[in-house]
């Protein structure tokens, strides 16, 4: 067991968790630090993603940790099923289900098809919710539940993105919800809210900022640079775990500064 495991107390150790997304950006930095808090990880993923995720894999076994890499498509019930029924049936036990997986693609009103906003809305707000409601359908007293937002929805509106805002601002509406519904059972359900985090989504310069963007943005934000997943993963990492025992139907706000800073 490495330094950091040995200093920790907040009862995370020996715990399963289930993460969407798990190939990248957030879920990996995630599934990383889980490791270090001796979590075990079942990383959903979705089979057309590019990126690899035995790299998430081999991230959390340097770490120290144990990780178990699922096709999952939160579109389909049935898959996001099977990736808890999977964690349950590997380990024995969930104690943490974190929703993560996401798509963003930009689309002006005026190019708003239905389609277009349904498959937004399908992945990212109904998504969470699919895993969500497996998740806690398998959990016992003492579950977490967390949910991934956007500083976009979350917090401010975006031009040419009303749909992935509108997912996102839904997604803390779906939290605080279940923050009342899930408490006399004893499991806790909260959301985090990233600012400009550089991800493979957020460097994406058709559907997001790209990496000039990112750099540019960084200059108005009060820590002078734009956030790593990892420190969004600590955040969820801490509303997991005992630090956070009392804690639900919340949302924490992880952006540097951005959103508090008086406009110049």
């Amino acid at each position: 067991m490495n330094t950091e495991n040995a200093a920790r107390d907040d009862g995370l150790a020996g715990k399963v968790a289930v993460i969407t997304g798990g190939a990248s950006g957030i879920g990996r930095a995630l599934a990383a630090a889980y490791a270090r808090a001796g979590v075990t990880s079942v990383l959903g993923y979705h089979p057309g993603d590019p990126h690899d995720p035995a790299a998430a894999v081999a991230d959390v076994e340097a770490a120290g940790g144990r990780a178990l890499a699922v096709a999952a498509d939160v579109t389909d019930p049935r898959a996001v099923q099977n990736l808890v029924e999977t964690a349950t049936g590997e380990f024995g036990r969930l104690d943490i289900a974190v929703a993560n997986a996401g798509i963003l693609r930009r689309a002006p009103l005026a190019e708003m098809t239905d389609e277009r906003w349904d498959d937004m809305l399908n992945v990212d707000l109904t998504g969470v919710l699919r895993l969500l409601r497996s998740a806690a359908g398998a959990m016992r007293e003492g579950g977490a539940l967390v949910a991934v937002s956007s500083i976009a929805g979350g917090v401010y509106g975006w031009g040419d993105h009303a749909h992935y805002a509108a997912a996102k601002a839904g997604v803390l509406g779906l939290i605080r919800s279940l923050g009342v519904e899930l408490a006399p059972r004893g499991i806790r359900a909260n959301a985090v809210i990233p600012g400009l985090i550089e991800t493979p989504q957020s460097l994406d310069e058709e559907n997001s900022l790209g990496p000039a963007g990112l750099a540019a943005a960084g200059g108005g934000i009060p820590a002078g640079r734009v956030g790593r997943a990892d420190e969004v993963a600590r955040a969820i990492r801490f509303l997991t775990s005992d630090d956070a025992s009392y804690i639900t139907g919340q949302h924490l706000v992880v952006d540097g500064g951005l959103t508090v800073r008086f406009p110049d």
